[in-house]
Order: C-alpha cells, then structure tokens, then sequence
C-alpha cells in the first residue's frame, strides 16, 4: 500500500497550477446519463474518484473516451443496466448521483446505498423525499434504493436540510421532468451552480442555481455539449493553507477566487498576504502564522473540507484558536494523528482548541479520510524531521498528483510503497 515520506522544514515556492473540481465533475459525469447525445468535458482531474464513476458509468452502457489532456468523451445511447452495484460505489458517496438521472432517463434505478470517508452520517433521506414527491415509488430493501417511474413530474420540494448531493440529484431529476420543480433551501455550493451551467448548455432551463431557491423547467430531451469543469476550490484551498503553515510564497493557477472568499479572509487573518488575479492568487507568508478560530458552515460559510487543513495550520501557529465542526459529527479523526506529531489539541464534542506549538516532530501518522490525509500532508511539511503518512489512497480521492505538485513547489516528498 502507498505511502508518502515527507522530510518537513522547507517553505513552499513557486508556481502549481489547480487541477478541475472533482465535487462537480462527480455530479456532471452523471448528468451523461440525461442524453442520448456525446458530452465533451475538459478540466476533468485524473483521481480515483472519477475513474470508479466513469467505470461505473460504462457499466450502464455508457461509451467514455479519455484524453491526456483532462478531456472525457461520453456518450450514453442506450442504458442497458440501470444499477449501480454495491462493489463499484462503496467507496464513493457520490455514485448517488446517478439516482436522479436514471430515473428521468430510464423510469428505474437500483442503486446501492453509497459508501465514502468514514466521517458521520451522510443520509439519503432527502434525496428519497424527493424524488418521491416527483412521483418516484422508492424502496430500500437489503442494501440498495429501488426505484422506479412512468414519468416524474413537477413538485415543490423543501429539504429540511442542506444537502449538496441532494439539490444535485433532484436537480437533474427534474430536468427532464414534466412541468415545473422548485427547491427550496437548495446547496448554494459552486459546484452545484456549475452541474447547472453544464445542464444548461445541454439544453435544460434552469434558474437560482447557486441559491437557496432553484426553480426548473423541465423540457423533453437534452442535447450533447462541450463543458469545462470549475477549478477545485479544495485544492485551491490546501495549497494555501500549506503555504501559510510553511512560511511560503506561492502562486496558484487557473483558480476561482471568487469560490473562496471565507478561506482568504481566514488566511489573512493568520497573517498571510494574498494577490488576486482573474484566475490567479498569490500568497505570501512569513514565519509562523497567527492562530485562527473557524467554524464550518455550508457554503457560503466556512467548508468542512477545509476544517482539517486549518487544524494543521493552527497547530503550528501563534496562540490558540477554537474549531468548531458543524457539519460532520466524526470529522476530528485527523487530530489524533496530529497529536502524534506534537500538535497541542484538546476535544470536547464538537469542538477543538488548538494550542500553537512552535515545532511539530515527524512521526508515522495514518490517515482517516481524505482532508484528514491533507491536513498531515501539511503537518509534514512543517515537522522536523520525517513523517510517513500511510493509507494515502483516501488522499488520491480527491488530490491529483499532490506530491508531483509540492515537489515542484521544493517540498521534500515522494511516494513509497
């Protein structure tokens, strides 16, 4: 099994460019599904994540061509096998998504109730809900949600809570559903106004993505389409939080900064300078950072998948800050590993105070999850001395050539088995 080795001590310099959003390529691989015509995508990140949705996707019939550069070709003529089974999604909570596209295409879907990182309860309540009120009959029977629909039609829909995957997978539904479906308190995440500009392009008629009110059209049939996937704020995100931790200047290319906003602010109140360009930004630090307290929030708040890279960030910086974790109730695992490396951090429910140590020390740490694995990368990279980080296939979920892109930042880093 992967490792990585990570000799810390040295600032990151230089230039990286980000790669696509894997949180909204995820859901745009499924809207294929929506068509019988060819979807082009570009930006799309080569990770693990995406390989097992296009391999499931394939599964159902779908022709996917890859490119080198980032591109995907697919092509979904005909469904022939509306599931997805257990073995193919029990890493990946994402291959949910396919529920609401296989229904409006297909008028079935048997798809097994998802897996992914072991961080709370992620439940599919809302998706059912409301899938039902579109007229879906909907039974969860040893394992898997089989469900079935002459033709979905129009609702109204108010979740009782946020959820992203859920606005997505109602989203698409409801496209090519008759009449009109509105979705109250709707994900106002970038990647879910992004699935809605590239089922836009396909023909949907779509308005308030992006807010807590969606409302959709639905029309007959969509056509193909040539999309390019949003730039990953995630990663965007843990590049500068590991530039801050290290004392380091570094520009990121072909970003969104405007996706960012409660991520900067906190990184310049740690101290860290920052210059914003179209889809650019500069960060710039010295020394250690100043202690920052963060509580997590859907967007446009402060995100849960960068909680545990500003624990990493803390755990070195001035003072003492408090993170509060509102989202997920287990998304703390990361901060025992952490303490394996010297951090000063104390527990109580849903909350840590992080007390900044001056130096952390390199030690065997295993990661948890997949931000729990970028959050000990960057605690590596300011321990003295080395730090092995086992269990890094969660990190390849989500992070594209992350050791190739800090050893080119002059990091110390390489992968091992």
């Amino acid at each position: 099994m992967d490792k990585l080795r990570i000799t810390g001590g040295r600032p990151l310099e230089g230039k990286v460019r980000v790669s696509g959003a894997k949180n909204a390529a995820l859901p745009i691989l499924c809207a294929t599904l929506l068509t019988d015509a060819p979807l082009e995508l570009s930006n799309v990140p080569a990770l693990m994540d995406v390989r097992t949705m296009t391999r499931l996707l394939a599964d159902m019939g779908v022709e996917v061509g890859a490119h080198r550069d980032g591109r995907l070709e697919l092509r979904a003529r005909a469904i022939a096998n509306p599931l997805a089974p257990y073995e193919r999604v029990k890493t990946m909570r994402a291959s949910v998504l396919v529920l609401g596209p296989l229904l409006a295409r297909c008028g079935q879907a048997s798809v097994s109730l998802p897996g992914g990182c072991a961080i709370g309860a992620r439940p599919v309540d809302q998706h059912v809900k409301g899938l039902q009120a579109m007229g879906a009959k909907i039974e969860i029977e040893h394992g898997y949600m089989n469900a079935s629909a002459r033709r979905l039609r129009g609702a109204h829909i108010v979740m009782d809570l946020v959820t992203v995957t859920g606005t997505e997978n109602l989203m698409m539904a409801a496209v090519l559903a008759d009449g009109v479906t509105v979705l109250e308190n709707a994900a106002r995440e970038p990647e879910v106004a992004d699935l809605a500009r590239c089922l836009c392009a396909m023909g949907a008629r779509i308005e308030g993505a992006g807010s807590a009110v969606v409302r959709i059209e639905g029309v007959r049939s969509l056509a193909g389409a040539a999309y390019r996937v949003m730039p990953d704020r995630i990663e965007t995100g843990t590049f500068l939080a590991a530039a801050a931790a290290t004392g380091g200047r570094v520009k990121l290319l072909g970003v969104a900064p405007a996706t960012l906003d409660a991520t900067l602010e906190k990184l310049r109140e740690a101290g860290a300078r920052l210059a914003l360009g179209a889809d650019s930004i500069e960060i710039e630090a010295d020394g250690r950072p100043q202690s920052v307290s963060v509580r997590t929030a859907p967007y446009p708040g402060f995100a849960t998948d960068m909680q545990a890279q500003f624990m990493a960030l803390d755990a070195v910086a001035r003072g003492a800050a408090v993170i509060t974790e509102t989202i997920f109730e287990n998304r703390f695992m990361h901060a025992l590993e952490l303490q394996r490396l010297g951090a000063d951090i104390s527990i109580q429910g849903n909350t840590a105070v992080v007390k900044g140590v001056e130096r952390l020390q390199g030690a065997r740490v295993m990661a948890t999850d997949l931000r729990a694995s970028a959050s000990l990368v960057i605690a590596g990279l300011v321990a003295r001395g080395e730090t092995l980080v086992e269990r890094i296939y969660h990190l390849d979920r989500g992070y594209e050539s992350l050791e190739a892109k800090l050893a080119a930042l002059g990091a110390r880093v390489e992968r091992v088995n």
